[in-house]
């Protein structure tokens, strides 16, 4: 709802208008103060899915530029047989599953092609149901 407007005359004794000089002298109170300011968003905007190849195998994997951590599936990890080395700072996961916190203590060396594009990375080994890889 609009606040009222208010007469304009000056309390204090400076000029002040008749109504027959100008009909009715009234001041409208800013309601919008507009400022620009960036908005929050809670979902992430750059997110893609897409496919890739470890061992001449079709993954799907999730690249997330707001993510700084590499994970891969516990599913990838044993069906194509890869060795996992022991995590040298383990740490506890919350977001990956609704199961709670799950302790992360295996990482694996993983060889994947997207494309043209080949690399090997160091990945976190967590269970994870929605992709088998995800790169940060």
């Amino acid at each position: 709802m609009m606040p009222p407007l208010e007469d304009a005359s000056d309390e204090e004794g400076d000029e002040q208008l008749t109504m027959a000089e100008s009909g009715k002298a009234l001041v409208a109170r800013r309601v919008l103060n507009m400022q620009v300011r960036q908005e929050e968003c809670d979902q992430r905007e750059n997110l893609f899915h897409t496919s890739c190849l470890v061992k001449d195998r079709v993954c799907d994997v999730i690249i997330d530029g707001g993510s700084v951590t590499n994970v891969a599936s516990t599913t990838l990890v044993e069906k194509l047989g890869l060795p996992t080395l022991k995590h040298p700072h383990a740490y506890k996961l919350k977001w990956l599953n609704d199961c709670g916190e799950i302790r992360v203590t295996k990482q694996v060396l993983v060889a994947f092609k997207i494309g043209k594009y080949r690399d090997e990375l160091l990945f976190d080994v967590v269970p994870m149901h929605a992709a088998h890889l995800l790169l940060g």
